[in-house]
This record gives C-alpha cells, structure tokens and sequence, in this order.
C-alpha cells in the first residue's frame, strides 16, 4: 500500500511511494507526530539519480524487517535534495561536522524539533568496513534516545550551535584589491593537476566554475598559464569517459584521476556550466574543437532532456536495469554488430575498445591519441577516420537508443533551468545560432509563465504544478541568466523582469544586519537555522550568484543601490577567496568582474541589417567577460517626438543615442562616460582593444 510520498511530485520521492516505510514528507506534519509520540525524526536525503540512494533502498527501505524497526523506532522523513537545497544544506553541514565528510544517502536523527544529534551517509544491510548494519544503527540511536536523553539533549545543541556559527560571515576586509585575485590564482595553480587536468585526485569533478574565473584572470592578466589550464582541463574531460562520445553532454564526475570511469548519471547542471566554460574557450582560442563539445552538450539537453514546453528535465539515472552504466559501455562485439567491418576497425581503436575492456568487461568509450596518429596507424587519411567516426557515432547512438533507458528525473528545477537558459543564451550570442536562441526564449517564457505567475517564484515545476517558494539560488541564477537573454535578443522585457527579480532578492532574503543573503526568504518555512550556503560547489551559490547578477544589473539600470550591494558581499567573504579559492570560483569571477570596470558596448541599428552584424560580430568574435551590451533599433527619438515605450528609462544606456548619417553606430562606454561613435568594425574592434 503507498504510503505518503504517493502525493508527492518529486520523481526520487515518488520512487519510495511504495516502500513498507511509513514515510513522511518534509512538513509540519511528522514533526507535530514526533513531538506527539515524543519519538526521534529518521531524516533521509538523496536525489533521484544517486545510484547509492538506489542500493540503500533496495538494502533497507524495501526490507520488511527494516522498516519495522523504522516504524516502530522514528517518524520517517524522505527529502529530495534538489527540491530541498535549504534541508539538505542544514543537515549535510551537521554530519560534516560530527564525521568530517558527507555525501548522499544522507542519514540524520533529529529530534522532534529539527535539531540533528546523529548521522552519516550510507548504511550497510550487514556490519561491514567498520560500520554497523542498518537495523543495528536503529537500535543504537533509539537506545540512546530513550536512555541517555542527557547526552542527546548535548550532542542536539553542539550541533545547532555549529550551524548557527557555520552562518555568519568574517569580518569585511577594507578594500577589494586585485590582490586578492591573484593570490587565489596562485592557489589554483598549486592545487592544479597538471598531468591529468583538473583539481585533486580521485574522485574528480569538473569544476566549469574555477575553470571560468582562470579564463576570466588569463583575459584581466594576459597569463597563458592560466589560459593553458583551463583548455588543459577541458581537452581531458572532453577525451574521457566522463564525456558521452555518442550523445553529448557529461556525467557526474569521475571515480579515478584520468577522467576515464565516470559515475554515469548526467546532471542538467554541470552540462549547463561546462557548455558554457566550453564556449568562452572557444572565444578565447578560436579552436574549433571546443565550440564543437559545446554545441554537443547543447544539442544532447534538446534531444533528450528538454520537455514540449522548452523546459529543461533536472537528470538522467547512472543505472539501467539496475546495473550502473549499462546503458553506455560496449563490447567488441557489440560494436562489430552495429557498423561494417573497417568502420568497427577504425572506431574502435579510436575510442580505445579492446576484447579486455576498461570496465567490468566492457569498454567505456574515450580517446587516448589524436586522429592524426590513429589515422597514421590505421593506413587512413586523417579525413577517412573522420568521416569514419561519424558514420559510426550515429549508428552507435541509434543502436544504444534500443536499449533500457536510465531513468530521466523529469521535474523542472527553476536554478537548474536558470543555468542551462544561460548557456543556450551564450550560445546564441557567441555562435549567432538562431535554434539556441529560440530554446533560451522559449524555457524564459515557461519559467516565468509556470513557476513565476503572480511574481512569487516557485522552487520547482511537474506534471502542471509548481511547488516550493523558490531560493536565493533560483532567484539570482534567474535574472543573471535573463540578462543574458537580453544580450542575445534584445529584448527590453527581459532586463525588466530581471530588474523585478532583483528587487525581490534585496526584499525577501538580504540580511539586515551583514547585508549578504540568505539561502530562504524572510517569510519562508522556519528551520532550525536559517541557512545560509556560500562556497560554490557543484554550482554557484546563491550569494556569489546574487553578487554577479547586481553587479550586472547595476550597468544596465545605472542604479548605484545594486552595485553597493554586491560590494558589501565581497568585502564580507573576501577573506575566503583567498583561503580557499576552489571553493569559491563564481564569487571570484564576479570581484573579477568589480575589479575590472566593466566596458559597456552600446549600438544603435536594425539587428537583422548587415552593417549591425558587422558590428555585433567584433563584440562576439573574442572573450569579452567583463562587458555589457546594449542594442536599440531605432535609437532615441530626437527633440520633441515621443520617449516611446520608455526602454531609455529602463537602460540608461540607450538614452541619448542615434545614428549616424543613417549607419548602425556603436558607442564603448566606461560608467556612461562614452568615447566617440563608430561606424565600422575595424573602428570598433580598436575602441575595444584602447586602454
């Protein structure tokens, strides 16, 4: 018989509806019945493509005698993480804390009023590695429960203590120096692997935010070191088994250093930020390669992960038929079925197929030599393997789309929508790609028809209902990303609605008394802490978030209030920067963005005309982070004639300009102090190159 997550929208919730757990979801209700029945809250946290979320259910929460004991002990509480970021932020710091790591499943236990006093991750069926079975789990906490309520009692309120600590911010450093760029560039370059590309050893994670801010120092700078690391770090990743050489886009991450045996499941968030990252390469280098994996991360979340609507789903599972990574490892075999026999020959040395394979008998696909040498050894012209590949990629692809799917996560998550709208956005701008424009447009007007009706955003979005009062996270990611859109578009409706999203941050979630953000709105559901999550890993957070966004939002409005404060969120976490700079890559990117100054593009002309495009494309041709644009079609009217549809009072920016002698002109501007107009590309290229 289902129990009450059957009400529930959330796919990985929904996924424990009919377990013999009598679980609840996040609300009133099981605290008021664990304060009733004066019994501790069992709190378990993961995520629908989490393959060890998957085992512990299939170990535990589908064991009979497990949930028994989980019935008769604890109130059962089941929360999806990324419906959840302000749960599972609270809980996760309390079990780093008492553990010194985390990770998901997350197991807590609570007392009746929220306040954790015991947890962990995963739990085994049987005692095994030195931890003790599941059930023997149970008993413990529920013996020390009833028996030692003292040193509960101590244990809850040590913790709830942390977490208020683990809230406040340093103090504020005077001022914001390039200094403190520089010292966190000098962090990264230590931490940097720089035999196989990226931070840290096993397991290894993308990190497309660090990878911005080296690209965003290298053009501040002019260091190729910085530049090398990042194109480093993005050819091994796209080489990788971790890169899905037949869809597109990118798994997790990878359990060892070579980036060749990646957990499987694909989330929409990182393929989001590295499309991105991939594509300000491309601007940075010209190299082709890399606006290639951009267009395939692109053209894989159209595929496979957008929805009728122009939504973007949250996830792709790491397990089908119940075997991580079925559905994308082959044999030789397999292959040789699918293609012809020189293809399968050039193909599978290529992607390093072998009888032996590279894991658990079969081969995850990656690149180990270029096509040249490959070609050399094959007897084949560099052009024949191309060719060869790419006959071979598709056949692949259509004979691994009759296997068993991994589960697809399908519910609409308002930041993860917010960062893959970005990256469709930039594409259209970079790439002057009409396909990634309308994709952006069309999520933009879902997001603020569905989950932003009545101007009351929502966390998340399924089957026609919207639910959860949306984050800090949402809130920024969201007008960061519609300013982006305007760039792509220009659109004035866009900066309105980013400008209507800002003031909302600064009403609902600034903090009186610092002036940086929290993670919940002011009139949000009360925790045992209002949580406040600022390191920006796996995405940006939502204060480095908010930081960039105002900064932005302060040059097209010209409203000083926006920029003031960013800055006081930067004074505020500058001491972190430099401490601990892998931690907090958006947040660097955005002093970087302070610090420079930004340039502000503005051009007056038809956008469709010849003469605009020239012009548009001298802004686009190159990396340009820290710049603004700004188009008007028609330009201001002149004396007398109407203000028209008041976009000059919207962005500043366009006030006051025309064109000349009939000509698409383009001004460059530094705190709407504007040197001469242009006419002519060359013109403009030599205005944005000038000191």
């Amino acid at each position: 018989m289902p129990n009450r997550l059957a009400d529930q929208t959330s796919p990985y919730l929904l996924q424990h509806a009919d377990n013999p757990v009598n679980w609840y979801p996040w609300d009133d209700d099981a605290f008021q019945r664990a304060r009733d029945d004066d019994r501790p809250v069992l709190l378990s946290i993961g995520y629908s493509a989490c393959h060890w979320c998957h085992v512990m259910e299939r170990e535990s929460f589908q064991d009979p005698e497990t949930a028994r004991l989980m019935n008769d002990l604890f109130v059962n509480v089941k929360v999806d993480r990324e419906e959840r970021p302000d749960v599972d932020s609270i809980y996760m710091t309390a079990v780093q804390t008492m553990t010194g790591h985390g990770g998901w499943p997350l197991t807590v236990f609570l007392t009746p009023d929220g306040a954790p006093f015991y947890g962990g991750t995963y739990f085994p069926p049987e005692p095994r590695h030195g931890l003790p079975s599941f059930r023997q789990l149970l008993v413990a906490i529920d013996g020390a429960y009833r028996q030692r309520r003292d040193e509960v009692d101590e244990s809850a309120a040590g913790l709830r203590d942390a977490l208020v600590n683990s809230t406040r911010l340093h103090a504020p450093v005077d001022e914001l120096e390039p200094e403190i760029l520089d010292q966190a560039y000098q962090g990264l370059a230590k931490a940097y692997d720089h035999e196989h590309g990226g931070f840290g050893g096993a397991p290894k994670f993308p990190q497309p935010v660090v990878l911005e801010f080296l690209l965003r120092h290298y053009v501040r700078t002019g260091n190729e070191d910085a530049l090398g690391m990042t194109t480093h770090a993005l050819d091994a990743m796209a080489r990788g088994g971790i890169h899905d050489h037949l869809g597109g886009g990118f798994h997790r991450y990878a359990v060892d250093v070579h980036w060749l045996v990646p957990h499987f499941e694909k989330m929409l968030y990182d393929n989001a930020l590295l499309a991105r990252v991939y594509l300000h390469a491309f601007q940075a280098t010209g190299r082709p390669d890399l606006r290639r994996v951009a267009q395939e991360v692109l053209d894989y979340v159209l595929r496979e992960m957008t929805s009728p609507e122009g939504a973007f789903y949250s996830a792709q599972d790491a397990d089908s038929e119940g075997v991580e990574g079925k559905f994308y490892v082959w044999t030789p075999d397999e292959i040789d079925s699918a293609l012809g026999p020189e293809d399968a020959r050039l193909f599978q040395r290529y992607y390093g197929v072998t009888a032996a394979g590279n894991f658990e008998g079969r081969n995850i696909l990656h690149v180990q030599r270029d096509l040249e040498t490959v070609a050399a050894d094959a007897g084949v012209s560099v052009e024949e393997l191309e060719a060869a590949l790419r006959r071979s990629r598709d056949a692949l692809y259509q004979a691994r789309s009759s296997r068993v799917w991994p589960a697809l996560d399908d519910k609409v998550l308002t930041a993860w929508n917010a960062m893959m709208l970005q990256a469709f956005a930039t594409a259209a701008r970079v790439l002057d790609h009409d396909r990634y424009r309308e994709a952006a447009s069309r999520n933009a007007e879902f997001l603020l028809r569905q989950l932003r009706p009545d101007g009351q955003l929502s966390r998340t979005w399924r089957s026609g209902v919207a639910s959860i009062d949306g984050f800090l996270e949402d809130h920024a990611l969201l007008g960061d990303a519609l300013l982006t859109l305007y760039e792509a578009t220009f659109d004035p409706r866009w900066v309105r609605e980013a400008r209507a999203i800002g003031d909302t941050i600064l009403a609902r979630f600034r903090d009186a008394d610092d002036g940086a953000f929290y993670d919940t709105a002011a009139d949000s559901q009360q925790l045992v802490v209002r949580p406040r999550h600022v390191d920006d890993n796996p995405t940006p957070a939502g204060n480095s978030a908010a930081t960039l966004f105002f900064l932005r939002l302060s040059v097209y409005t010209g409203e000083q209030r926006y920029e003031d404060v960013a800055r006081h969120v930067l004074t505020s976490m500058a001491g972190l920067l430099r401490r601990a700079p892998l931690a907090f890559g958006h947040l660097l990117a955005a002093l970087e963005y302070h610090l420079a100054s930004p340039q502000e593009i503005v051009i007056v002309g038809e956008p469709g005309a010849a003469d605009t495009r020239a012009l548009l494309d001298v802004v686009r041709e190159t990396y340009r982070p820290n710049t603004v644009l700004a188009l008007s079609p028609t330009g201001s009217p002149e004396p007398g004639e109407a203000a028209g549809d008041g976009v000059a009072e919207l962005i500043p920016l366009l006030a006051d300009r025309r064109p000349i002698d009939g000509r698409a002109t383009a001004w460059v501007c530094h705190r709407f102090a504007c040197r001469q107009p242009v006419t002519g590309a060359d013109e403009l290229r030599a205005e944005l190159a000038a000191p």
